[in-house]
């Protein structure tokens, strides 16, 4: 299913929980950790399984639980109390190789069994680049077959803490190139394992302009959705990860062309040359749609 745009929802907020079932979201994640205070991590736990058996067949948003990092002993107590029918995934944070997701589907594996859900359908969103070590082992996760995984995303905040910057931005408001790499690593990790790469948050939820300015860059360069920290921002995120019908209309004059010389490698459109790499794109662009 389509990942354009992931929502985040703090679990102990019934309100927003409430209001997050108006969304268009293609992914709400109900959040148990940055958003969640100690004091109520308990409470959220509680309110996001209620919300995932009660709601879960409403909506047509996916939902995803970002559970907390796996060695900060709380994820197992996250993870026993919502794994269970209608939890489409689990938002992994704090990752540091893909042996982190293998751990965690690995106890999916056992939960499935217990909530009696279908082996293998829970599926695995990990924040790849959000601790150093991630950023040295990105390269794990084209070594392994994961089948959980449904998507990769990435953030900066909590890799600029974790290395002692003072922020993760150049004066000029551009990011500073370890979050711009962290950013690129994302998308060949996604590519590599055959899964959607999905953009990190663009924080300021009131600029509707930045934001759809930056889906754009970002869907130039490879990514296929964005996370959202307010309902406002959705609509402007699906819109931007979705073709508009010139775009459409160029991918079926592409294939078109390709389907009446079937036995040539190259066409020529509009006096251009294409070859297999603008087939594969076009079908890309036709298949995001459907």
């Amino acid at each position: 299913m389509k990942l354009r745009s992931m929502l985040f929802v703090p679990a102990d907020s019934e309100r927003k929980l409430q209001n997050a079932m108006r969304s268009q979201a293609d992914a709400l994640i109900i959040d148990l950790e940055d958003s969640v205070a100690p004091s109520r991590k308990a409470v959220a736990r509680e309110t996001a399984a209620q919300y995932i058996q009660s709601k879960a067949s409403e909506l047509a948003s996916q939902l995803y639980v970002r559970i907390n990092p796996l060695d900060g002993g709380l994820a197992l107590g996250d993870l026993a109390a919502v794994v269970v029918p209608g939890l489409a995934g689990v938002m992994l944070p704090k990752t540091c190789s893909a042996a982190d997701v293998m751990r965690l589907g690995n106890y999916l594996d056992a939960l499935e069994v217990r909530a009696g859900i279908a082996a293998g359908t829970v599926r695995i969103v990990p924040v790849a680049t959000e601790t150093p070590q991630a950023m040295l082992t990105m390269g794990s996760y084209a070594a392994h077959s994961l089948a959980r995984l449904a998507g990769v995303t990435w953030g900066a905040e909590d890799l600029s803490t974790a290395i002692g910057a003072i922020s993760n931005r150049e004066e000029d408001g551009q990011l500073s190139p370890l979050y711009e790499l962290a950013g690129s690593m994302c998308l060949c990790v996604a590519a590599a394992s055959g899964v959607p790469a999905i953009d990190t948050l663009y924080a300021d939820f009131r600029d509707s302009a930045g934001l759809s300015a930056a889906c754009a860059q970002s869907r130039r360069r490879g990514f296929k959705g964005r996370i959202a920290v307010h309902p406002d921002q959705v609509q402007t995120i699906n819109k931007a990860f979705s073709p508009n019908a010139a775009e459409l209309e160029h991918a079926q004059r592409v294939l078109d062309a390709f389907a009446a010389q079937p036995e040539a490698g190259t066409v020529s459109l509009d006096g251009v040359m294409l070859d297999m790499p603008h087939l594969k794109q076009a079908q890309q662009t036709l298949g995001q749609f459907n």
